[in-house]
């Protein structure tokens, strides 16, 4: 039996991760795939003790708190690992919007190997790909301000640290195996260029 394919894909805020996600979702699904969309957020059963803590980060920032949320945010993943991924069907190519990856964006004062560090210490499964969808600072900034609901960061409140977010989230990807997807182009030349990256996994998957 094929196993199921766990891909995570995170980035900073305005990136379009998550529309591409969905494009991707169905080019797979076209292909004759069963594709299950899962998102971090949507799965944490403890999302609002997380985004307490959170709001309490933004209002006083410093190392203890932002530990805290690390491990917070671990500890749901943890859950998810043991309570969610493993009843998806078997075969199926699982995308998981946000994983430990989105941590190397928005934590200033905790190292992102010590984030990595935390999450294998719970048991949280590792994506068989990590996809890290990014773009120009300037480009994901004017993404975000054309949109309803602008950033909507509870962390990030000016381009100056959007910046630092973007450049901190690809040194992360590019030192820790990640595979980034620069996403500034036409939306159906980065779906094309994440599914041949799915798809190219898969046939690794099929002859190993």
């Amino acid at each position: 039996m094929i196993q199921s394919l766990f891909v995570a894909v995170d980035g900073p805020k305005g990136v379009g991760k998550t529309t591409l996600l969905e494009a991707v979702a169905q080019a797979l699904r076209v292909e004759g795939h069963t594709v299950v969309r899962l998102s971090e957020r949507n799965h944490d059963p403890h999302r609002a003790a997380t985004m307490a803590l959170v709001n309490a980060l933004a209002r006083t920032p410093c190392a203890e708190l932002e530990w805290q949320v690390c491990e917070r945010l671990a500890d749901s993943r943890a859950w998810i690992s043991q309570h969610v991924l493993p009843k998806q069907p078997p075969g199926s190519l699982i995308l998981m919007d946000r994983w430990y990856a989105s941590d190397a964006a928005f934590r200033h004062n905790v190292p992102f190997a010590d984030v990595l560090r935390l999450n294998l210490a719970r048991g949280v499964s590792v994506p068989d790909l990590q996809i890290g969808v990014t773009t120009a600072p300037h480009v994901s900034w004017a993404r975000a301000a054309a949109r309803r609901q602008g950033l909507r960061s509870t962390v990030v409140h000016s381009f100056e640290a959007h910046a630092a977010c973007t450049a901190a989230f690809e040194r992360a990807m590019t030192e820790h195996g990640g595979w980034l997807c620069r996403n500034e182009g036409t939306l159906a030349s980065a779906t094309s260029e994440v599914v041949t990256a799915i798809q190219r996994l898969l046939g690794e998957q099929r002859r190993g």
